[in-house]
């Protein structure tokens, strides 16, 4: 694309464990450049780095000026896996970095769960369940936000990837035991992925990424729902909890919309079935509705509101902050 898009331009970031992925656009033309990066931003003693977010950012930015032409940016919305307990050097220094940077004075920084929020609902009362390795739920009722779960495999992410992926190879670990509650059909498949699981742990315990490597088992234990009691149970149990959290934070009064969204509910009907039968229980005012969205969607949504007012979703110290400088 070539000269100068008319309007209201705006950055809008989504930075997670697989690098960034950013747009540019205008209000009025909406998103009009992509481009990502396969580096994730570093976290180290001061929470994730502000620094190394600019490094990482900054040559994103440059390609998509030059892919959408000179864009007049007024406002940046970022959403960023763990914002909320790891953000506050990101929230302190990021906001006059970009300024200095782009001339931006209006920033929006948001957890990921927001932004997942955000682009599979919008801004309208409801809850989204936000599944991949791990597992979160998040809504609000537009006055404040409410978050359950999302406290990381060894003490949560109930449902999650890993979880499902690593009860689909207790119940493997049963089976070649002789112990009740196991199962002969995942310990094939466990072996056919890992090897002989007498050597599971040696292999598993001193992996950086044990989380991923549990959660890769998932999809095995989906395919073997369709005709083995214990892995279909396994599915029912991811979705209970599921629907618990999504519970915990669902508006009590209207009727609130419900969507999921991540890369975990591709495990398809053996994991959605049960899971709109345990929300269609637990939350019989809701309204279930697909998602819109992805994260990078949500952010595209607040940096486009952000650019012409204030945000109609609610502020949160921790999980949506808004900044204005001075000049805007």
């Amino acid at each position: 694309m070539t000269g100068a898009p008319e309007g209201t331009g705006f950055l809008a970031v989504d930075s997670g464990g697989s690098g960034l992925r950013a747009v540019v656009g205008t209000v009025e033309q909406g998103p009009l450049a992509r481009q990502e990066s396969a580096e994730p931003v570093r976290t180290g003693d001061r929470g994730i780095d502000p620094e190394h977010f600019m490094a990482q950012l900054m040559p994103l930015v440059r390609a998509l000026t030059a892919q959408a032409g000179p864009v007049r940016l007024t406002a940046v919305a970022v959403g960023a896996a763990g914002l909320a307990s790891l953000g506050e050097a990101l929230r302190a220094e990021l906001p006059g970095a970009l300024a200095r940077e782009l001339g931006v004075r209006r920033v929006a920084l948001a957890a990921d769960a927001v932004t997942a929020y955000v682009g599979a609902l919008g801004p309208c009362p409801g809850a989204a369940i936000a599944g991949g390795t791990g597992l979160i739920a998040i809504g609000t009722d537009l006055v404040g936000w409410r978050r359950a779960d999302g406290w990381g495999h060894l003490l949560g992410d109930c449902g999650g990837g890993a979880w499902i992926g690593r009860a689909g190879l207790e119940a493997a670990l049963r089976a070649h035991d002789g112990r009740e509650g196991g199962s002969a059909r995942l310990l094939a498949s466990a072996e056919e992925v890992f090897g002989t699981v007498a050597g599971l742990p040696g292999r598993l315990y001193p992996r950086p990424d044990r989380p991923a490597v549990l959660a890769s088992f998932a999809p095995h234990v989906a395919a073997r729902a369709d005709g083995d009691p214990v892995a279909a149970g396994i599915l029912r149990g991811a979705a209970r909890h599921m629907a618990d959290s999504a519970a915990a934070v669902c508006p009590s009064g209207g009727e609130p919309r419900v969507a999921v969204t991540g890369g975990l509910f591709k495990l398809g009907e053996p994991l959605l079935g049960p899971l709109d039968e345990e929300l269609t229980r637990r939350l019989p005012h809701a309204r279930r509705v697909p998602a819109e969205g992805d994260p990078l969607h949500g952010s595209v949504r607040l940096a486009t509101e952000l650019s012409t007012g204030p945000l109609t979703l609610p502020g949160d110290g921790t999980m949506l902050s808004v900044t204005t400088r001075p000049g805007d």
